[in-house]
């Protein structure tokens, strides 16, 4: 640190400079995640100073949460859920297995997760010592539900399915996996974060959430398709009181209890994840998710005009190709087999698509 403080003005230049280092959007195709919508900067620019972990001192912004939690259940198709605001899917996820894990104490807990599953439940897994199994995927890049059933045993207190694999874009068979759950009494974990704002707005939903009686919490992240700041998550608990393992004693805070993993919380990206469905409601996320969707289409359409076959036609806005190189200056990234991968968020529009082509033939001829 400094002796002495730097001049605003030299602050702000060098600020500016290590900014301009970081790549612009237009260019990336691989993030799911994207510029925050601008009714979603404006909200978070008003929240700034908030702080949710001690949500007696800011009860406006606590009732924001709230309002986005039963936003988001009503969604899922359970408006009574239970629910908080997260930093993102890896939190999510990790306090579904702490929640899976008190709520059937045995000596060698394991858990039973697709092959495709992201890499935050190997975190949640060593963190929480618990044994993981990995299930197969089929054909089309999703998990092989009968193999996820011999996987379970009289220690599994966990499953999980995907909606929206991070890779492929595909939905897992949530509705074969729920029936599992319930036959062999598991908890049912659904990492839906980036699904979780796509599948609900599509034509023909696919089952994934708590219309599904197995479903036990569910995992979604406003501020990917969302299009919130960052970080914006939020993890959904069919039953309200199984929060209640979690909680810990916060005897100096202005709640006396809390359950959450982190402490301090930021209560500006909530403000903002909220803002972004109030304004756009159900027909203008729908709107949104049939934009992407449409180029992504477009994008499988001329990359197989090129020779680039898909590898899978996806659920939702994903697209993989069995190509190895990108034209450049442009940003993709390869699965674990080997495909090249697009994500097709707000901002990768029709002629972010068309330009991308147009490299991609130039680069062929």
């Amino acid at each position: 640190m400094r002796e002495q403080g730097c001049p605003e003005g030299d602050l702000f230049s060098f600020l500016s400079l290590q900014r301009k280092k970081d790549l612009g959007y237009r260019n990336i195709l691989s993030s799911m995640c994207t510029p925050p919508h601008p009714v979603a900067a404006r909200a978070h620019a008003m929240f700034l100073e908030t702080n949710l972990g001690d949500p007696g001192l800011f009860p406006g912004t606590a009732e924001l949460e709230e309002l986005l939690v039963r936003r988001l259940a009503t969604l899922m198709h359970h408006p009574k859920a239970g629910g908080y605001a997260t930093s993102g899917g890896t939190e999510s996820n990790i306090q579904a297995f702490r929640i899976a894990k008190k709520q059937k104490p045995v000596e060698s807990p394991n858990v039973v997760v697709p092959a495709s599953s992201h890499f935050s439940f190997l975190k949640a897994c060593d963190i929480l010592g618990l044994a993981m199994r990995t299930a197969p995927l089929d054909t089309h890049f999703r998990v092989d539900a009968e193999a996820v059933e011999s996987l379970v045993d009289k220690d599994t207190v966990c499953i999980v399915g995907i909606a929206g694999t991070t890779e492929y874009g595909m939905v897992d068979p949530i509705a074969h996996l729920a029936d599992v759950a319930l036959d062999r009494d598991v908890f049912l974990h659904v990492d839906a974060a980036f699904g979780g704002m796509v599948v609900p707005f599509l034509d023909r939903p696919i089952p994934f959430d708590f219309h599904l009686p197995g479903v036990d919490s569910l995992s979604v992240d406003p501020h990917k398709m969302g299009m919130s700041t960052i970080p914006a998550g939020c993890l959904l608990v069919r039953n309200p009181e199984q929060f209640s393992c979690l909680n810990v004693d916060t005897p100096y805070l202005t709640v006396k209890r809390e359950c959450t993993l982190a402490g301090t919380r930021p209560g500006a990206s909530v403000a903002a994840a909220f803002a972004v469905l109030e304004y756009l409601g159900m027909d203008g996320m729908r709107a949104v998710v049939a934009g992407c969707m449409e180029n992504t289409r477009r994008l499988v359409e001329g990359m197989e005009t090129l020779g680039c076959e898909r590898a899978v036609t996806p659920d939702v806005n994903v697209a993989t190709f069995s190509c190895s190189r990108a034209p450049a200056g442009w940003r993709v990234s390869t699965t674990r087999a080997g495909h090249m991968r697009i994500v097709c968020m707000p901002h990768v529009t029709r002629d972010v698509i068309e330009a991308f082509l147009k490299d991609m033939s130039d680069m062929h001829a």
